[in-house]
Formats: structure tokens, sequence, C-alpha cells
């Protein structure tokens, strides 16, 4: 089966042991050199390019950005910055589904040479939903998914840019690391080409664990 490009991902599983999951994978064919940085207390990860492609930044303003957050007891991956104002949100106590719609409104799509959509995944701690946004030039998806063990949804910026239940896989990353790894290239996402890094939020009891792991 031939690799399909779909940009970058961002996905909401549950492990077989029942651990909520969000991942996040950036691939791309024009700017691989990118890596994932943890920031803070282990809050916020932020892509940036790598030591000696700074410069890149002026080429493309969208390739650098905080692309997950913890906030409290929820976490939060998107491709863009369109994730400190969904953060923003939930803390000041709005819900999740409002927190999506209003920030990738506002936001909107990117205005690059793709019309690249802003995708966006959640999960709060305690809960089996799972949530995928999306905002394209054509319109807003916003959909929440009931997770059982072994699940997995994804969406992305190209191809798969609609939540639907028909993205629906299989997962079996019991760890934070395990799940970059299975977002980078096991099960479905081993037919998706160009993955440059992956940023993972596990469940882990009542607290987060958070990795990161480029691809090379």
């Amino acid at each position: 089966m031939p690799e399909i490009y779909l940009g970058r991902i961002v996905a909401v599983a549950k492990s077989k042991a029942g651990r909520m999951t969000a991942m996040y994978r950036v691939s791309s064919r024009s700017f691989p050199n990118r890596r994932a940085q943890v920031n803070g207390e282990k809050q916020t990860v932020s892509i940036v390019p790598k030591e000696g492609h700074e410069g890149d930044v002026f080429k493309n303003p969208y390739i650098a950005y905080n692309c997950a957050k913890i906030v409290g007891d929820t976490a939060i991956v998107t491709n863009g910055s369109q994730t400190d104002p969904i953060a923003e949100k939930i803390a000041s106590g709005m819900c999740i589904r409002d927190a999506l719609v209003y920030s990738l409104c506002v936001m909107d799509y990117e205005k690059d040479a793709y019309d690249t959509p802003r995708i966006a995944a959640i999960f709060r701690a305690g809960e089996s939903l799972g949530w995928l946004g999306v905002v394209r030039k054509d319109g807003l998806d916003v959909r929440s998914f009931e997770l059982n063990p072994g699940e997995c949804f994804h969406v992305s910026t190209y191809e798969h840019n609609v939540p639907s239940t028909c993205r629906k896989s299989g997962f079996d990353a019991e760890t934070a690391s395990a799940a970059c790894d299975f977002v980078l290239g096991k099960g479905v996402f081993a037919d998706f080409a160009n993955p440059v890094t992956a940023v993972c939020i596990q469940q882990d009891g009542d607290a987060f664990a958070l990795a990161t792991k480029d691809f090379a």
C-alpha cells in the first residue's frame, strides 16, 4: 500500500489498560528540520526549528508554535498557535466543545500557500470522551468520540481532515513514549508519510505523563 501524506496529525486514544492519550505528529515535506521542546514545568511543548535551521521561521511563520499544553485536568494538542487560546478558554471555565469552536473559528485556517487547516485534540482526565476539532477553508468541525479501550481516532490537515468514526483504529501504547512511537509509525500511522516529530500526553493515574520523540 503506498504511503499517504496527511500533513500534521492529532489523535485521541484510550489504551487497553484505560489510559487516555492525546497525540500530535508533525509530518512535513517542506520543513522537516524541526523538533519538539518541553517548556516550563512540563506543562507546555513547542515545535521549534532544529539548531542551524532557525532562519526557517522567516520563510514560513507557521512552523514554530506551542503544540501541547496541560491545563489542570485537561490535555490539549494542536498543530498551531491555537493551542494557547484553547487553553485559556478552558482555564477560564469554558467547556471543551465551546473552547474548540470559539478558538478555531477566531483563529481560522492558516493563510499559507496550502490554506492549511488548524486541528486540535483534547481529553479530560477521568472522562472517556476524546475531542477532535478542525477549521478548514470550507468549514468548521468539532466532534467528541466515546473511547473504548484500545481505540484511537485521528484527524489531519490534509486528506483525513474531517473528524469521523471512519477514522477509528487500534491503539496499544501504555506509556507516553510508546504513544510517540505509535503515532510516528505504528498501526494505521505506519502508512502516513514524512514523519518528523511527535508529542504525546497520557493520563497516568491522577497525573499526566508527557513525552516527545523525533523520527530520526
